[in-house]
């Protein structure tokens, strides 16, 4: 009961090894991830670089060119350049500028501290283009605006816009938008005072729309561009008037050019010999603008939006199934790229800058619109002076394709591996699991219920090269030295009554005789030999009460640091007043052998190495006792000569209870425990014990290897 009560069932063999094949097989797929993002890095600098090459073999076309920067109607010299930004969508007429924010930042200001005019209010004006249409989006500064009476004939003694272009005719025409509240404008034909609308009336194809600000309005209108004609000659004033009641004109700011064409800018758009050069130039997959020192796209072919991939009808039941096993594949490489910081997504702007500041550059893209795309420009030079760039565009779609491609078919093989190695690991983990119930069945019906051992070996896995083969034939060791250990124990009560019956029949008889006997002369020899059985009877209990208690006594000692070369010196002088027919003799170093030991150990481990020295020697021999030192270890031995230990008994001869005597001398009581508690003391030590037959001559030698003190002095060390 109470083993099923503490027992602890763990995962089993088959589920560790299972969950191990499992993370081995995710790993293999992360560090296939890892190299293709290396060669991703490799392919899209490669695709970067030819990007730069082709957008300088584009450039050289471009180099000292001049005139396609400045191709017009009429010569730029003396025009303000108003660039009507090209819009890739229809803008909103609202009065808004929520339209406007990809190219907000593009605005031209007029008034203030400007040189177009010495004082006025304030405007930015943005031009764009889209299918032939102008937008305009005016933006002014104005603290106090004033609506048009429509009761007033006067359209200049308002707030208002005023317009001046030449029509297709080359004629100066003048409009003026005028703004009776917030919402839509009107647009009218205006006489050379700039008061009363002509005969003609309201203009239609100026649609605009006003609305109020917290500092100022905004206007924003549009009107077709063949209304310019094709000079495309254009100029816009902003006309302030601050009180409602007298209406009369506060300031006029306008976009006049700088040298004095009076009321004109020239609408820049996309240079039509410049997109003659770079139509050609196209290719699918890339986006390539030339783009002047203002930021003005001048000429743009091509777009670098992915192509749908072509839908096939007739899909093998392959196709689909990877397919199906390549949408989470695309779901976490999406998740990747999204959080990969390589792609800046104000790159485009710094590629740019970088160009027109006359330096090649590169950069990476990742927005959700575009997905990841790669910008390169190259400078246009005129006379060693940027006067564009050409920036080519292009998306990384393809990579990404053999990218996506390869991680599916690592995870269609990860997949199909998976099942493989799992069923391999399972068959392996069967047999080892059988292999291994076996043997433990086997293990523990070689104990009975009552701990009787049944057998001294097993035979499951025994001839195994193996890890469970090692395991068996240790158990089978065990199993042996326990068995021999048990059959010790059985014969121990036979042994001891044994020994315990001499000395108590001799107590008996001394006894039996000291009560009998009358004369004082015989009854001290009866009381001598009644103390004799008394004290080897308290011999017998001490002997196996001091192997019991000896490794509990031990962890009490202290060490100090000795020199073991004189404690056995003065040790032998003792021996030899103890045995006098004994011949001892003393072999190796002279000079002081530091060691940090318990002193009555050692002792007490030359007394159990010396008794079995004595006891088993031949008669006139010499017990040689030596000491020598190596490194950072002292030996210290005892050899006599007589009889040897059995080859067979050398492995186990320091076991407790073992003991290897034929004859019992004096008819001593020996257990077997004095070469045990040797070994024991050894142990505590830090050392090793170990005993060897002699070659040359019949005798046995034991030695003891102990640790040398840490500042034992090198000369001692080499001179040992």
């Amino acid at each position: 009961m109470l083993k099923r009560l503490f027992s602890f069932s763990g995962p089993r063999l088959a589920t560790k090894l299972f969950i191990i094949m499992s993370v081995t097989m995710v790993v293999i797929p992360w560090f296939s991830y890892l190299y293709l993002r290396e060669m991703e890095a490799f392919l899209i600098d490669s695709q970067a670089n030819a990007q730069r090459l082709t957008a300088e073999g584009i450039s050289t076309l471009l180099n000292g060119r001049t005139d396609l920067f400045h191709e017009l109607p009429l010569s730029p010299d003396g025009y303000d350049q108003l660039y009507a930004h090209p819009l890739d969508s229809p803008v909103r007429i609202d009065g808004k500028d929520s339209d406007w924010e990809d190219i907000l930042d593009f605005d031209l200001q007029f008034g203030g501290d400007t040189e177009q005019t010495e004082e006025g209010t304030q405007f930015y004006l943005l031009l764009g283009e889209h299918n032939e249409l102008v937008y305009v989006l005016v933006r002014v500064i104005d603290d106090q605006l004033v609506f048009r009476d429509r009761t007033i004939l006067r359209l200049d003694v308002s707030d208002h816009l005023r317009l001046n272009y030449t029509d297709a005719l080359d004629r100066n025409r003048k409009l003026v938008i005028t703004m009776p509240a917030p919402g839509v404008t009107t647009a009218y034909d205006i006489d050379d005072e700039w008061r009363y609308a002509t005969q003609s009336g309201a203009d239609n194809r100026v649609q605009g729309f006003v609305s109020e600000t917290s500092d100022g309005y905004i206007a924003e209108f549009r009107f077709p561009l063949a209304m310019l004609g094709s000079t495309r000659q254009f100029g816009l004033a902003v006309v302030d008037v601050d009180n409602a009641v007298e209406r009369s004109i506060e300031s006029i700011t306008s976009t006049l050019p700088s040298a004095g064409h009076e009321a004109y800018g020239l609408v820049l758009l996309k240079s039509p010999e410049v997109l003659k050069i770079v139509q050609g130039l196209g290719y699918s997959g890339a986006n390539i603008q030339v783009i002047d020192t203002s930021k003005r796209v001048r000429a743009e072919v091509g777009s670098y939006d992915a192509a749908p991939a072509p839908e096939t009808e007739d899909a093998s039941a392959i196709d689909r199934f990877l397919s199906l096993t390549s949408r989470p594949v695309d779901a976490i490489f999406s998740a990747l790229v999204a959080r990969n910081s390589d792609f800046n997504p104000l790159a485009s702007d710094q590629v740019i800058s970088t160009a027109l500041d006359g330096t090649p550059s590169h950069q990476l893209r990742y927005t959700q619109q575009d997905g990841e795309v790669i910008i390169a420009a190259h400078p246009i030079i005129a006379q060693d002076v940027t006067i564009g760039t050409v920036v080519l565009t292009q998306n990384t779609e393809r990579i990404l394709e053999l990218r996506r491609d390869a991680l599916g078919r690592i995870v269609n093989f990860s997949v199909l591996a998976l099942f493989i190695f799992v069923a391999l690991v399972m068959a392996f983990s069967v047999t080892l699991a059988r292999r291994i119930r076996k043997l433990g069945a086997e293990t523990t019906n070689a104990i009975d219920a009552y701990g009787r051992l049944r057998t001294n070996r097993i035979h499951s896995e025994t001839e195994s090269g193996d890890e469970i083969g090692d395991l068996a034939r240790n158990i089978s060791n065990m199993l042996s030295r326990l068995h021999q250990h048990n059959q010790f124990l059985e014969n121990m009560p036979r042994t001891l009554r044994h020994e315990i019956n001499n000395p108590l029949n001799a107590l008996s008889t001394s006894l039996q005789n000291l009560a009998s006997e009358e004369q004082p002369d015989n009854r001290a020899k009866y009381l001598d030999s009644a103390q004799r059985a008394v004290m080897r009877i308290g011999m017998i209990v001490q002997n196996l009460a001091d192997a019991a208690s000896l490794e509990e006594a031990l962890e009490a000692d202290d060490f100090e640091v000795i020199d073991l070369r004189e404690l056995v010196s003065n040790y032998l002088n003792n021996c030899r007043v103890l045995h006098p027919k004994a011949h001892f003799e003393y072999r190796g170093t002279h000079r002081p052998v530091l060691s940090a030991v318990s002193d009555y150990r050692i002792e007490q481990l030359l007394d159990k190495l010396i008794d079995n020295a004595v006891d088993f020697s031949a008669p006139d021999s010499t017990i040689t006792v030596g000491l020598t030192t190596e490194a950072h270890q002292l030996t210290l031995f005892v050899t006599n000569e007589g009889s040897t230990i059995p080859r067979e008994e050398l492995d186990n001869i320091f076991d407790s209870m073992v003991s290897v005597r034929q004859n019992n001398p004096d008819n001593r009581l020996h257990f077997g425990m004095g070469l045990y508690v040797v070994r024991v003391i050894a142990e505590h030590h830090g050392g090793q014990v170990s005993a060897v037959n002699l070659l040359n001559r019949r005798g046995v030698t034991v030695r003891v290897t102990l640790p040398l003190d840490r500042q034992q002095p090198e000369e001692l060390l080499a001179a040992g």
